[in-house]
């Protein structure tokens, strides 16, 4: 098996917890065989936004398809 890691950003108005949940549903919505999620950094925009934004970034693995 050989796996494949990215990182991706998932934003949330809410709370952290949803902002990690963001992230991960859009992984397994756009990734096949994702295997497991590492929370890198959480962070909150300020400036940019009219409410607070939270962020999460997170490194998702998953698993590549053996070839053909």
């Amino acid at each position: 098996m050989v796996y494949k890691k990215i990182s991706l950003i998932g934003r949330s108005e809410e709370s952290f917890d949803d902002a990690v949940d963001d992230a991960i549903d859009r992984a397994q919505e756009t990734l096949d065989n994702v295997y497991w999620v590492e929370v890198d950094e959480l962070g909150v925009e300020l400036k940019s936004v009219e409410n607070r934004e939270y962020q999460a970034e997170v490194t998702v693995a998953f698993e590549l398809e053996e070839p053909q």
